[in-house]
């Protein structure tokens, strides 16, 4: 047996520990559909110095696979014509096979690879900083940063491991398995400042937007 095998098995049993207590939440605890504050129809369009552009409608195809209960899908302008897409994926309850699907899964099946990948923590006005996972992903010649992590009852978690424990634990704990999946995204243009800018600029909409994602998610 090789040194790799015993934490090989290891693993294996803590997944299907996971599993099954994942299983026994999702059919036999039900937890209770917790819906929005507010709808996400209602979202202010403009974020700090950030102006809403379009809201591209998702093709029912794929509303149907993400199994959301409700969305925001949005592209803005900066005051320098920067571009930031966001979206937003609330479930009002994770059971029943609509459970939140990372970006490490749905960005590959689109084309694009990550090449970076790290967590960072953010500033944010009024309460302590946010960890969220910044990833750089590549299609062809084209860049993009990205921004994404997992929000629930006030809690931000990066890791989508941990997401799912926390869904557990929550669901056994309070009988709620609410959850909202907040992604950013911006492209790197090499000839206006490269990665560093995209970073900057991803930071600076986050910032602008997260009260607003507080007034809109339950607590």
């Amino acid at each position: 047996m090789t040194p790799r095998a015993p934490m090989t098995k290891r693993l294996l049993v803590l997944a299907l520990v996971f599993g099954l207590t994942a299983g026994y939440v999702a059919y036999a605890m039900e937890p209770e559909p917790v819906p929005l504050r507010q709808t996400f129809a209602a979202m202010d369009t403009n974020a700090g110095r950030w102006r809403m552009s379009s809201a591209p409608k998702l093709d029912p195809k794929i509303l149907d696979v993400l199994g959301v209960d409700d969305y925001v899908n949005r592209i803005y302008r900066g005051s320098r014509d920067e571009a930031v897409s966001l979206y937003v994926g609330y479930y009002q309850s994770q059971r029943e096979g609509d459970t939140i699907h990372s970006p490490m899964n749905c960005l590959p099946g689109a084309g694009w690879i990550p090449i970076e990948t790290r967590m960072v923590d953010l500033p944010i006005a009024g309460r302590a900083p946010i960890r969220v996972k910044r990833v750089v992903i590549e299609k062809g010649l084209d860049r993009q940063v990205v921004l994404y992590w997992y929000q629930s009852h006030g809690r931000i978690i990066a890791n989508e491991y941990w997401s799912k424990v926390a869904m557990v634990y929550d669901a056994v704990r309070l009988n709620r398995s609410d959850a909202a999946l907040v992604r950013v995204v911006t492209p790197v243009n090499d000839a206006a400042g490269g990665q560093q800018a995209a970073d900057a600029r991803a930071v600076d909409f986050v910032q602008a937007l997260f009260p607003q994602l507080e007034s809109h998610l339950p607590s």
